[in-house]
């Protein structure tokens, strides 16, 4: 019995030190068109750790796609992005948000029209808001119209359906992922190479 109560704190300690040793994650929300693009474009980027369909920024609760493709819950589709901040930074997050969408483009990408396909970026606190909010200013000048992204504190982000989870790993031969996500996802890839040899 007192070779235990000896060990029980040797246990304790161990068991703290490796929870402080784990790797501290940090999540944004960002809706830049149809999420199934915006998601195939993060899983590509190293540092980001998972991603996750849904919807987020409107007024009703546990909405369905139909329900968000009414355009009227106020939702939009978003992207949970979920990564290292030793490995990528959300500067760096922001920097390919502006690259994988249009930021000017009012409630659309591309054939994809409605406020669910606005240009969003949901901040859980302070400190991502204002990197937000610096990280529009930043980029504003390298673009001849105003962007209209939306920063907005997260209130609730719903998990989309299973179905649109990883659908264009899962589809990459159905019409849309093959004539609208896929290009977009090639010329990430190259750039990523690019970046890669640098």
């Amino acid at each position: 019995m007192r070779r235990l109560l000896l060990i029980f704190p040797l246990i304790l300690a161990t068991c703290a030190m490796q929870a402080s040793e784990s790797p501290k994650t940090e999540s944004i929300v960002l809706g830049g068109g149809c999420f199934w693009c915006v998601q195939a474009a993060y899983q590509l980027i190293p540092g980001v750790v998972s991603t996750t369909c849904g919807y987020a920024g409107g007024h009703t609760s546990d909405p369905t796609y139909e329900d968000v493709c009414t355009g009227d819950t106020g939702h939009a589709e978003v992207v949970k992005v979920v990564f290292d901040p030793k490995v990528i930074s959300l500067d760096q997050i922001f920097a390919y948000f502006w690259k994988i969408h249009d930021p000017t483009s009012l409630n659309r990408q591309g054939a994809d029209v409605g406020t669910q396909y606005r240009s969003t970026i949901l901040y859980s606190n302070e400190a991502q808001k204002e990197a937000a909010e610096r990280a529009i200013a930043e980029v504003q000048p390298y673009y001849s119209r105003k962007i209209v992204t939306v920063v907005a504190p997260l209130e609730h982000f719903w998990r989309a359906e299973d179905y649109h989870q990883n659908y264009f790993e899962k589809h990459p031969d159905r019409d849309y992922c093959a004539y609208v996500i896929a290009p977009k996802i090639h010329k990430l890839e190259k750039e990523l190479a690019s970046e890669k040899k640098k």
